[in-house]
Formats: C-alpha cells, sequence, structure tokens
C-alpha cells in the first residue's frame, strides 16, 4: 500500500471571530493511500488550542502511520485515540479504499443528488455592523435558521441585535441559534440566559467554560433556554466518561464535530448515549475543507437528520478544495455531476 500525507493552509476570506479569538488561517493535512487500482483520501482538521492534538503532534503522528501502514486500519485506528482528528483522516482514507470512489463514504440519496441537508446560517463575531451585514446576507439567502457567536462583544451590543431581529422575525419565521464558545463566568451566567431568553433563542452552545459539571448541570436545570454541550465532550474518550458527564450534566443537546471527538465512530458513540438519555443532537463542522465537510455531510445523510445542521462553513475559505458541495438558500447539496478538484 503507498501512503503520503499534504499539509494545506486554509485562509479564511473574512477573519472569523469567536470568543477565543480571531482566526485568519487553520491547517488541514490530507492522507492519502493507494492500494492497486483503489484510493483513499482523508482529511485531518485541527482547530489550534481546542483540538486535543498540536500542529506538532499531527505531523509526527501522520509521518508515524506512514511507517506503520501495514498494520491497518483496526490497529492504527487504536494507536490514536487520543488524537481525534487523525482518526478522523484514517476513518475516511481507508474507508474511501473500499467505496465505489474515494469521495463517497456514505451511499445515500444526498450523494446521488437526490436529497439535500437543512443547516443554519453562521454568523461569525465582530462589530455591530459587521455582525449585521451578515445576518442581512443570510437572511437575504432564505436562511430560517441563523446561529450568531456571542461572547466577545458587550452584551448589551449582542442583545440589541438579538432584539432588532426578533422584532421582525417571529421564532415560528425564524430560529436563532448562538454559541457563547464558554464565554460567560459560572456566576453571570444564569442571568445572561434569563435575558436572552426574552429573544426566544432555540438554544445555546456551551454558556460557560468546559470542567464545571456541577454549575452546567445547574445552568441546565434552571435555564429558560435549551442548552447545547459542545467543547465539553472534546476529551472524552470513554463511555464511563462520556456517561458521567450525560448522566450528571443532563444537557439539552449535543453538538457533534468528528474532527474533535473521533469521526464517525466517535460520533456514533455519542449519538447512541444521546439515545439513551432522551438527549438530541446535530453535527457541526470545526472547518474542514471541502473533504472533511463532505464527508460529515454524508453521514449526517446517512443518520437521516431531520433539524438543521451547522455545515455552512464551505464557502469560508479563499483556497479551499472544488468539490460537488454547494449550497442552495438553507440547503447544503452535492451535485453527483461535478468533479473533486485539489488545486494545490
Amino acid at each position: 500500500m503507498n501512503y503520503r500525507y499534504h499539509k494545506h493552509r486554509l485562509y479564511f476570506k473574512i477573519p472569523g471571530g469567536t470568543s477565543r479569538g480571531v482566526l485568519s488561517y487553520k491547517d488541514s493535512w490530507f492522507l492519502m493511500l493507494r492500494d492497486k487500482d483503489k484510493i483513499g483520501i482523508g482529511e485531518c482538521s485541527i482547530i489550534e488550542g481546542l483540538s486535543p492534538e498540536t500542529s506538532e503532534q499531527v505531523e509526527a503522528a501522520l509521518a508515524q502511520i506512514g511507517r506503520d501502514i501495514h498494520l491497518g486500519f483496526e490497529k492504527l485506528h487504536a494507536a490514536y485515540a487520543h488524537m481525534p482528528a487523525v482518526q478522523f483522516a484514517l476513518e475516511m482514507a481507508f474507508q474511501g479504499l473500499s467505496a465505489a470512489n474515494p469521495y463517497t463514504w456514505f451511499d445515500t440519496p444526498f450523494i446521488r443528488g437526490d436529497n439535500r441537508i437543512k443547516i443554519n446560517g453562521l454568523v461569525w463575531m465582530g462589530q455591530t455592523d459587521f455582525m449585521q451585514t451578515q445576518i442581512e446576507e443570510k437572511l437575504a439567502l432564505g436562511f430560517d435558521s441563523i446561529k450568531l457567536k456571542i461572547g466577545a462583544l458587550d452584551f448589551d451590543l449582542e442583545c440589541y441585535l438579538l432584539e432588532g431581529l426578533r422584532q421582525r422575525f417571529d421564532k415560528s419565521v425564524l430560529q436563532i441559534r448562538v454559541d457563547a464558545n464558554g464565554a460567560f463566568s459560572a456566576d453571570e451566567a444564569l442571568g445572561k440566559l434569563k435575558r436572552l431568553s426574552q429573544f426566544d433563542i432555540h438554544s445555546i452552545e456551551q454558556p460557560i467554560a468546559v470542567n464545571q459539571w456541577d454549575e452546567m448541570k445547574q445552568l441546565c436545570m434552571s435555564s429558560p433556554i435549551p442548552i447545547a454541550l459542545d467543547e465539553e465532550l472534546i476529551g472524552r474518550y470513554t463511555d464511563e466518561e462520556k456517561e458521567a458527564l450525560l448522566n450528571t450534566v443532563a444537557p439539552h443537546y449535543l453538538i457533534l464535530k468528528p474532527s474533535l471527538i473521533g469521526g464517525w465512530t466517535g460520533a456514533n458513540n455519542w449519538v447512541s448515549l444521546a439515545k439513551k438519555y432522551g438527549i438530541d443532537w446535530w453535527a457541526t463542522s470545526a472547518l474542514e475543507s471541502n473533504l472533511g465537510l463532505s464527508a460529515i455531510a454524508q453521514w449526517c445523510a446517512y443518520k437521516q437528520v431531520s433539524i438543521p445542521q451547522g455545515l455552512g462553513t464551505g464557502q469560508l475559505f479563499t483556497n479551499n478544495i472544488e468539490s460537488p458541495l454547494y449550497l442552495d438558500g438553507s440547503f447544503l447539496g452535492y451535485d453527483p455531476d461535478k468533479e473533486w478538484n485539489f488545486n494545490f
């Protein structure tokens, strides 16, 4: 089996602001396998400061995989249990070897162009005018579910934006999700959630920072807005850890990002536990290129999701991979007649 990998730096068209800082670029590595006439391609995508693995660790792991590729998928996947982005790349590449083509991991109506996935429109943090411009763009495109990153601006300004949006559109017309990325302190969180509830917010992702299970449990019990766990899922590797989290905190939703939780295998594990505890979920891309985005979208289609997913990141970059993915209003689609093009 032939193996190689390639690093590709993706540049944002407009820097993406979160409560953790502003991103102007991010790195991905493409892992490529060839076995006779079969090809498999996977993406290892990390977000520095959020992903469990660093760039240096990824480089070392991918080099080592080249020396160990003869071990096969199962042993390699197990060897990198604490590197979820590497695991996802391995899953994609090895599953691509046995697929009809390296870009078709799940045979569903989605990849045949017969079905599309409903998504939310993402509004990045920034100055008020910048956020308002993004909101208007998403509304003009026809989105009826919008997710706003909050927590970095003055809270009064953020509420002003939300109030203006809700005055124009009733909750039956427009769903509003917010993501605080852990920006609120435990002491202030409930008061802010009560204020946000005036705007008929669908849900809030990660209102406080991770590893505050007792505080998060109290918030989930008292909050007038349903709470979704996001960063809290990262770094939970065993079923015991995961069950302890869900049993203790009892969140309303889980946000599944395969590159941060161990690929499809990790996501499937969380889905099974969510079902056990009566928790709903949706998937979100974690700034992957169109390759990783397609892998997540195909998995979502396989899971027959119905609520809006967080998969609208394909047009964020100036140098993304050309792919069959396309956006049509609030839907992500796949055009099987269009070719993939790795343009580096």
